[in-house]
C-alpha cells in the first residue's frame, strides 16, 4: 500500500519520541502489504479495527507502541492507498471525540 502522508508520521514521531521506532515499523509494514481487506490486515495486526466515524465512513485503528498510542488510517484496499489521519494516545483516543472530526 502507499502512504499519504509520511509526513504527518514524521511530525507524530518528533511530538512522541518513545513512538518514532514503532511508527516507523507500522510504515514499513503498510508499504510492504498489499492487503484487499480488513482480515489481511489483521494477518499482520491482529488488533486492527474498523470503526465507524462522524462522517459514516469507516476508518481503521492501529495500536501503536502496545497499547500506548492509537494509529487512525483510512485504508482504501482497492487503490492501495492508507491515508494517515490521527495519531493519539490511549486516553485521547478513549474520550471518542476525535470520530467527529473524521
Amino acid at each position: 500500500m502507499r502512504v499519504i502522508t509520511r509526513k504527518r508520521l514524521l511530525e507524530f514521531g518528533e511530538k512522541h519520541a518513545d513512538a518514532r521506532a514503532a511508527l516507523d515499523d507500522w510504515d514499513q509494514k503498510v508499504t510492504a502489504a498489499r492487503w484487499r481487506s480488513l482480515d489481511d490486515t489483521r494477518t499482520v495486526y491482529a488488533h486492527a479495527d474498523e470503526v465507524k466515524v462522524g462522517s459514516g465512513k469507516a476508518v481503521t485503528v492501529f495500536n501503536v507502541r502496545g497499547n500506548r498510542y492509537r494509529l487512525v488510517a483510512a485504508l482504501h484496499y482497492n487503490t492501495q492507498l492508507a491515508y494517515v489521519l490521527r495519531f493519539m494516545t490511549h486516553a485521547e483516543y478513549d474520550k471518542d471525540t476525535w470520530k467527529d472530526t473524521l
